[in-house]
């Protein structure tokens, strides 16, 4: 058989060029979610930026050497723009700093706790009076309190009673949150829910 020729049945040998492979991936990435190497394709110039370089717009082989002799990829950051943005850098590490920056976002975005305060229509004043104080707690900590009136039953027809137990509710606990909408009845559920006052 002549060199180069290939046997029936079996898929041509592909070279690569030396240097970093395509698709290449670092140890524990487990996707690529940019363009990085010769994945970066279709555009014949990009403008690197990157430490310990001179940031400019280079051609794309020129710029993969680049990232060849720093011994790190070369990563589209900025896929939309003309040229697009490519940063030297070590991908994983890359990778890291994303996660890092979307976990510091996350813990900044305040989560809301709501916690459920369950009364019947016939409630006593003891029982309200506990479950006020537990519903105080709930605010002081900033947790949204959801206040309702289960009806069971015939119960259904006291349900002015329940609408008259979660406005005294509310205004009990005027001092520590706020009405976000009167009582309404969804099914055998009268509820309202209060949000914590904002400390000044």
């Amino acid at each position: 058989m002549k060199p180069g020729t290939v046997a029936p049945g079996q898929a041509p040998i592909v070279k690569r060029p030396r240097g970093l492979r395509e698709g290449f991936k670092r140890p524990g990435v487990k996707e690529e979610q940019h363009r990085i190497n010769q994945n970066i394709r279709n555009t014949p110039m990009v403008r690197v930026v990157g430490d310990d370089i001179e940031p400019g717009v280079y051609p794309i082989a020129k710029a993969i050497q680049m990232a060849e002799d720093l011994a790190v990829d070369l990563v589209e950051i900025a896929p939309n723009v003309d040229p697009p943005v490519c940063k030297l850098i070590d991908y994983g590490k890359y990778l890291y700093e994303l996660k890092k920056k979307a976990k510091e976002v996350k813990a900044k975005a305040s989560k809301v706790v709501v916690k459920d305060i369950r009364f019947g229509p016939h409630t006593d004043e003891h029982d309200f009076q506990f479950k006020k104080n537990h519903a105080m707690k709930f605010l002081q900590d900033g947790c949204k309190v959801k206040a309702f009136v289960f009806f069971r039953g015939r119960e259904i027809v006291f349900k002015e009673q329940g609408t008259i137990l979660l406005l005294r509710f509310a205004s009990e606990l005027e001092e520590y949150g706020k009405a976000e909408q009167l009582p309404v009845l969804e099914g055998k559920k009268m509820l309202m829910v209060l949000a914590p006052k904002k400390t000044k």
